[in-house]
């Protein structure tokens, strides 16, 4: 939310009244007639920039005006560039102003003019015509100093290609090929910017080219790369930069562009003053032979293979070696690309994949790179026959175990996973059995990563893993607590009072309790299901029930439970089922407490219990004794309100023999007689101590349920009305112990009476409390053996002849 200041600006800006304005833009037009521009100027066109863009509709600019605005962004004041940009952009489409570069001026072209120039496209046509531009400004000689215009011309057409890839030519692609193969491969290996080699007679003309160096000072003795190091650049260096920067965008678009069959340009030389051939990738002039789109891949493959040889140097500063790094990320995934394209360089390029892997997999701060490398083994491992369990242990068990509370690190980990799931599930035996451990990223930072887990969760359910999984997702707020416990006692001694938490850290320590912990910290699936001991460690967490990273993750949990219910019943058999009914009544109390989080799971397996139950109506009776048990314990209904009114609707309505066959008259007598001793306990007294009356939908549910068993077994029928008139008795004789809302009495009343007025004609009593399916759910209109189809069709003919 904006500040009240802010607010009020906002507001004032867009109430500004049309003669106002005018006089503003007159204003301003005098202060950009002068020769120079202050404060009052720059704070004039923030002021200008602040109205057009809080305002609903696009606002018309005068001409004079706007031409003075086009005017600025050529500029020497870069603070000027941005803010006349930033004005044009909120009044397009211009008026007879647009910008535009021919062939003569294109060398002012700036990267906010740039800006500018593409938001005013309107048409492929207008991007197809920039990048003709752009692309015969790429014909000069290489020069000292970087030439704006040019530096900026790679930037701006891989900008063009991310939104229109198809806008050049086949010959525009062919020549941004070779030219791109020339600045990679062939860019000078002399720092630029006259660089001197020192002395007294130092001057103009003393000065000798210095060959560039490499990243721990050592003169570089192959081809210029982004990882060498110099006083300054030539423009070829500069424009090897750039290459390198859009390389892998341009590989991967590149069968969407105008696709054809290119030419083999044998007679292509594509070589520029200051090119050197490596002493270490150089290849047979052969290469020149090839097609430009090869020769591309190529001279790419030379390129990152040089990278990763260089990045084994020991760079100097801090900066070079995060720069190594992120040359290490790029040139494995432009790698990937190559060999995607062209699958006879996976066996060149595996042997050097391979021992990066083995030099980098000991150390943790190059986890980040393990990602595209573990890209790299999905995508090509099968073919090149190589054992990538390695690679998969570590970056399924130590990378989460360890690095957890990385956030770069988790997005790039999950979104790998996003994107290559069903290769994963396919491929990698691991992935499945590490869902603990993937569950970490989830409990450490679950607002950022939960909609990676919308995705990823359904796949992590089989029938090995259902029932594990669901114990872990309902003890991720205490998975949460536990990471946040072992970070501390890695971080605080262990003599040192911090405070709050103390006695929780104690306890993470403790030998005996020990085990608790590490069964939420385990790797792996497969070590059981849960453990014994969950009342204990919820007693010992109670304290972090409080910590924001524990509530946040307490609030995610259901939306994940209903993602893993809507998966379970899909693809898991009747027994599995039975089995899940009973977790979940189990773990009704065995949560954490948190309250909120308490009531939202309850309404979870509220929800989902009915959808089990409706699906299999057998399982009610597999379960009848696990189901009575829980609605018979009175205490239930004051705990677990929800829930227990749940299983008692279930009861209800599935105990019948039109759902199973197997249901007995002893089985729904049994059912009966603890429902009503239930129902007659609670309506006989005053709720104890600590707890409040119970709700009327609870007591209305019972009545219901007793009716529906009665109407089944006819010998239940004179109990149940002896009781509805009893209560109808009690309700009129004043108020009542177990209601307090006078409202919510009269409406358990009413739900008695109609019962008690079914049950006086039992076998109208079934119908309406039991009827058929072919009852809930009639298609009459559709059977043609009823007479409701004719007499459509009659009142259809009837009503069209009219």
């Amino acid at each position: 939310m904006y500040s009240h200041a802010s607010e009020s600006f906002i507001k004032q800006a867009r109430e500004i009244p049309e003669p106002e304005l005018q006089k503003f833009y007159s204003k301003l037009l005098k202060l950009l007639q002068g020769k120079d521009f202050g404060h009052e100027t720059l704070d004039s066109l923030q002021r200008l920039y602040l109205i057009l863009s809080v305002n609903k509709y696009t606002k018309l600019l005068p001409p004079e005006l706007q031409k003075k605005l086009l005017s600025l962004l050529s500029s020497p004041v870069e603070q000027l560039q941005v803010l006349s940009s930033a004005v044009l952009r909120e009044t397009l489409p211009l008026s007879g102003q647009e910008l535009s570069y021919n062939q003569e001026n294109i060398s002012q072209l700036n990267s906010h003019a740039a800006a500018l120039l593409l938001s005013q496209a309107e048409s492929k046509a207008d991007l197809s015509s920039l990048c003709t531009l752009l692309l015969r400004g790429l014909e000069g000689r290489p020069s000292e100093g970087p030439s704006p215009s040019l530096m900026l011309t790679l930037p701006i057409i891989n900008t063009i290609l991310t939104h229109s890839p198809d806008c050049l030519t086949e010959d525009q692609v062919t020549l941004l090929s070779k030219k791109l193969v020339d600045w990679l491969r062939y860019a000078s290996i002399v720092q630029g910017g006259g660089a001197s080699s020192g002395g007294f007679f130092t001057g103009p003309r003393s000065r000798q080219p210095v060959p560039i160096a490499e990243l721990d000072g050592t003169v570089s003795g192959d081809f210029f790369t982004v990882l060498c190091v110099g006083q300054g650049f030539t423009e070829d260096q500069w424009m090897n930069v750039y290459s390198f920067s859009m390389l892998r965008h341009w590989l991967l678009t590149y069968h969407s562009v105008s696709s054809g069959n290119l030419m083999s340009d044998a007679d292509d030389r594509s070589e520029v003053d200051g090119s050197v051939v490596s002493m270490v990738s150089a290849t047979s002039s052969s290469s020149r032979l090839l097609p430009p789109k090869e020769r591309l891949r190529e001279k790419a493959f030379q390129y990152c293979q040089r990278l990763i040889e260089q990045s084994d140097r020991k760079a100097h500063k801090r900066t070079d070696t995060e720069l190594q790094k992120a040359c290490l990320v790029e040139a494995v995934c432009i790698l990937d690309c190559v060999c995607v394209e062209d699958a006879s360089l996976v066996y060149r390029t595996f042997p050097c994949i391979k021992a990066l892997f083995g030099r980098l997999s000991s150390d943790l701060s190059f986890a980040r790179v393990l990602i595209p490398i573990a890209q790299f083994y999905l995508n090509h491992g099968e073919m090149a026959a190589v054992d990538c369990d390695g690679v998969w242990m570590l970056v399924f068990g130590r990378y989460p175990g360890e690095l957890f509370n990385d956030p770069f690190l988790a997005h790039e980990f999950l979104r790998f996973l996003r994107l290559n799931l069903d290769s994963v599930q396919l491929r990698v035996p691991q992935y499945i059995r590490s869902f603990p451990n993937l569950l970490k990223f989830l409990a450490w930072d679950s607002p950022a990563v939960v909609d990676d887990f919308v995705d990823l969760l359904p796949s992590l359910v089989t029938p090995g893993t259902a029932v594990e999984l669901l114990h872990s997702l309902l003890d991720l707020p205490c998975l949460t607590a536990t990471l946040v416990l072992q970070l501390r006692s890695v971080s605080l001694p262990i003599a040192e009072p911090s405070g709050r938490g103390v006695r929780l850290q104690d306890a993470f320590r403790n030998p005996s309790l020990r085990g608790l912990f590490l069964f939420l910290l385990r790797g792996e699936a497969g070590s059981g299901d849960t453990i014994d001991r969950l009342s204990t460690l919820h007693e010992l967490l109670a304290e972090a029930a409080d910590w924001p990273r524990v509530v946040h993750c307490a609030q995610v949990v259901p939306v994940l439970l209903h993602i893993y219910f809507h998966r379970v019943v899909e693809m898991a058999d009747e027994k599995l089922l039975a089995h899940l009914i009973l977790v979940m009544l189990e773990r009704s109390s065995l949560l954490l407490k948190i309250p909120t989080y308490i009531r939202e799971i309850h309404r979870v397996f509220s929800c989902h219990l009915l959808r089990l139950c409706k699906r299999r109506p057998s399982l009610v009776v597999d379960q009848s004794h696990e189901l009575l048990e829980f609605a018979g314990a009175t205490a239930n209904v004051y705990s677990k309100e929800e829930i227990f009114t749940h299983v008692v609707w279930v009861l209800g309505e599935y105990l019948s023999v039109s759902c199973d066959s197997r249901c007995s008259v002893s089985l729904i007598t049994s059912c009966f007689e603890a429902l009503e001793a239930v129902l007659f306990e609670i309506t006989s007294s005053a709720p104890s101590p600590g707890n409040i009356c119970p709700a009327p939908k609870v007591i209305t549910t019972l009545m219901s349920a007793l009716a529906k068993l009665a109407s089944r077994s006819h010998d239940l029928i004179p109990r149940v009305s002896l009781f509805l008139s009893k209560l109808r008795t009690a309700a009129r004789s004043g108020s009542v112990a177990w209601c307090a809302d006078e409202e919510d009495l009269v409406s358990v009343v009413t739900r008695g009476e109609e019962l008690w007025s079914l049950l006086k004609a039992p076998g109208v009593a079934q119908s309406v409390l039991t009827p058929p399916a072919h009852i809930n759910a009639p298609q009459w209109h559709r059977d043609t053996n009823v007479a409701s189809p004719l007499q459509l069709r009659a009142l259809t003919s009837l009503t069209h002849s009219q």
